[in-house]
């Protein structure tokens, strides 16, 4: 077993590095606090070739693997979760253009995130949730078009997004026999956007509720068959979820680092606390959580890359990587008390993105259930 890495992974690293100390750690504060990313830094995001991750080469794309990606994602998630999460939305919208999409289709989606565009994935509604079954927003088809119907909500990007991937049920009340996907651009007649939360964490990346009032798409926008839009979504979010673990590795790795340097600099009873063996079981404990999600997102990522049967490890990896950073985040506020509980560092904004990340792609109750199953069936 070889974990070493490419030059070319290396050199991808150290890129983002350099963008995530010069471009986002210095507003991270900023755009936590605005609510959204600056758009200096969306044009940047797009001269580097961070919006198309996964658009293949002969399209236009970088065409990364799986792993060199994870490796992106991490770095990105060290300087801000929020951020992070909107960039991986892209690739998260792009996967069912990947699997099922025609030659126009693909040709028009990775057109728009080689141009820097953000894309977003649509399936949560108000009432569907874990449960995809229950999507209300219906499609019924009208000669050669469909008219769709219904509300979308917690769509990352939505509002700034200029495509999005919409999932309709085009058979009433069949559940998730009936869904089906389809490709959506911003500005289609009867599209529009409701209300913009205003989360806890992750404030950078912009979240909002999607209207759509019959809006007539023609048959060329259904993305593969009526009724396979379950199977898309399903495994769309088994290629998606290594990198919300990668993402929960990059935000574990920076408290870590905020909780080392601290305790190394406080002192308490005339000498530093990290000559204290409590602190040093805590930091111990952190970082070897750090490193088994690390590794564990790693093994996902390179079964990803293989082609082969991954969906359990992938859900391992989410779920152990976001418990890892929630605990990691937690236990750095902690050892810096009063100071982390305060906006002045950044351990309270560390802990506030690392909540989302045991909930979104998947709570981690559903990537349990997926474990499990893997185990029984």
């Amino acid at each position: 077993m070889d974990f070493s890495l490419s030059s070319e992974q290396l050199e991808f690293r150290k890129i983002v590095a350099d963008l995530v100390e010069k471009e986002i750690k210095p507003y991270a504060a900023e755009m936590d606090r605005e609510g959204g990313i600056r758009p200096e830094l969306i044009k940047k995001l797009g001269d580097t070739g961070l919006l198309n991750l996964i658009v293949p080469e002969e399209s236009g794309g970088p065409g990364l693997d799986g792993m060199t990606i994870g490796i992106i994602y991490e770095e990105l998630g060290k300087g801000c979760a929020g951020v992070a999460t909107s960039v991986a939305a892209n690739s998260l919208a792009t996967y069912p253009v990947l699997l099922r999409g025609t030659e126009e289709q693909k040709k028009y989606h990775f057109n728009l995130l080689n141009e820097g565009k953000f894309a977003a994935f649509a399936l949560t509604e108000p009432n569907a949730g874990s449960d995809a079954g229950s999507v209300a927003t219906g499609a019924v088809k009208d000669g050669s078009h469909y008219i769709l119907n219904g509300t979308k909500t917690f769509i990352t990007n939505g509002g700034i997004a200029e495509v999005y991937l919409v999932f309709a049920n085009t058979r009433k009340s069949a559940g998730i026999r009936g869904l089906t996907a389809f490709i959506v651009p911003k500005g289609t007649p009867g599209f529009s956007f409701g209300k913009k939360e205003d989360k806890m964490g992750i404030r950078a990346s912009t979240t909002c509720e999607l209207i759509l009032d019959n809006v007539r798409l023609p048959e060329s926008s259904r993305l593969g068959r009526e009724g396979e839009g379950f199977r898309i979504a399903m495994n769309t979010l088994d290629a998606a979820r290594p990198f919300v673990g990668a993402v929960s590795v990059g935000l574990a790795q920076s408290a870590l680092d905020m909780a080392v340097k601290y305790s190394k600099e406080r002192r308490q009873f005339g000498q530093p606390i990290a000559s204290f063996q409590l602190v040093q079981a805590m930091l111990a404990d952190m970082s070897m959580r750090v490193e088994a999600a690390r590794l564990l997102v790693f093994k996902a990522c390179w079964l990803r890359d293989q082609g082969v049967e991954f969906s359990r490890e992938a859900a391992i990896a989410k779920c152990y990587a976001s418990d890892t950073a929630m605990e990691v985040t937690t236990n750095a506020l902690q050892i810096m008390g009063g100071y982390g509980y305060s906006k002045e560092y950044p351990a309270e904004k560390y802990m506030r993105d690392a909540k989302i990340m045991q909930i979104y792609e998947g709570t981690n109750q559903i990537q349990r259930l997926v474990i499990a199953n893997k185990l029984i069936y």
